[in-house]
């Protein structure tokens, strides 16, 4: 009777283990002063990691900001200052006020189809390129103004001699569109690689569109405004989701382990420790 009465008191010893696990057993909570340090911890590198976090997203709006700006109110600079005439188009200056001091080259004037002014008629710009310094330097096209009909006489004009005109910078254009008459003077986009074989000097890598017309002619339209992208600062963004993971990888392991101290596996203890009824019954 009293193996009987002791292997019955083992038993419900068991049972409250498996029952109220990490309480009869060990006496751990959550905020008990052993597990302190590992809250501190986590919150340290939780709070770190977010917060490199934040600082990298912020670097990557910062950095999209900065190429989206809008330069069309800048003060206008040389536009030898931005490019040479065998340089890249500098992409973070579309839109930028430039400054051109040369002499005209009338043979080189031509019409470009598809231009709406800004009440939307669909009309053509007029395009003569104009050299930067003296006659035989390279040039760069100018949009000189904007007609609604190619056969009018404002776009039949076109400019003698020296000039210095002020306009926004833009970059060539290339929609893939096709030329329906090449031997015509209309083109359908502002390529410079069709507008050189017009002239016999080099041309710059891009265009300018005068602020003001010249005489004659409406004013033209900016077709392109600084835009984004799709890569610019990625790396950023990148990082940022990086240490944003890293953040939830640490609180991740924060919890596994305050749920290990607190609520250990108690049904395989209590399974491993609670006695065999029967083998405790025959027990001498």
């Amino acid at each position: 009777m009293r193996s009987l009465a002791r292997g019955g008191l083992l038993a419900s010893a068991a049972e409250a283990l498996v029952t109220y696990p990490g309480t009869v057993r060990d006496g751990v909570r959550w905020w008990s002063p052993r597990l302190w340090t590992a809250h501190l911890l986590a919150l340290v590198c939780t709070g770190v990691a977010v917060g490199m976090g934040v600082w990298q997203y912020d670097a990557w709006q910062v950095r999209r900001a900065a190429e989206q700006r809008d330069l069309t109110t800048a003060e206008p600079v040389a536009i030898e200052s931005l490019l040479g005439p065998d340089d890249p188009f500098p992409g973070q200056d579309v839109g930028r006020p430039v400054s051109v001091a040369g002499t005209w080259l009338p043979e080189g004037t031509v019409l470009v189809s598809g231009r709406e002014d800004d009440a939307g008629h669909e009309g053509y710009w007029v395009v003569t390129p104009l050299t930067v310094g003296g006659p035989t330097d390279p040039a760069v096209p100018v949009v000189r103004g904007w007609v609604p009909d190619a056969d009018s006489g404002a776009a039949a004009a076109v400019p003698q001699g020296t000039a210095e005109v002020v306009g926004w910078i833009q970059p060539p254009e290339g929609t893939g569109a096709t030329d329906d008459d090449p031997d015509d003077d209309v083109f359908p986009q502002l390529r410079v690689a069709d507008l050189v074989q017009r002239v016999d000097q080099d041309l710059y890598a891009g265009f300018v569109v005068l602020r003001e017309p010249e005489a004659g002619l409406e004013p033209a339209t900016l077709d392109q405004l600084p835009s984004v992208d799709t890569f610019t600062a990625l790396r950023n963004l990148l990082y940022a989701i990086e240490w944003w993971v890293f953040a939830g990888f640490a609180a991740f392991l924060w919890w596994r382990y305050v749920r290990d101290v607190t609520n250990p596996d108690a049904p395989e203890d209590a399974a491993g420790a609670a006695p065999d009824d029967d083998h405790v019954a025959s027990a001498p």
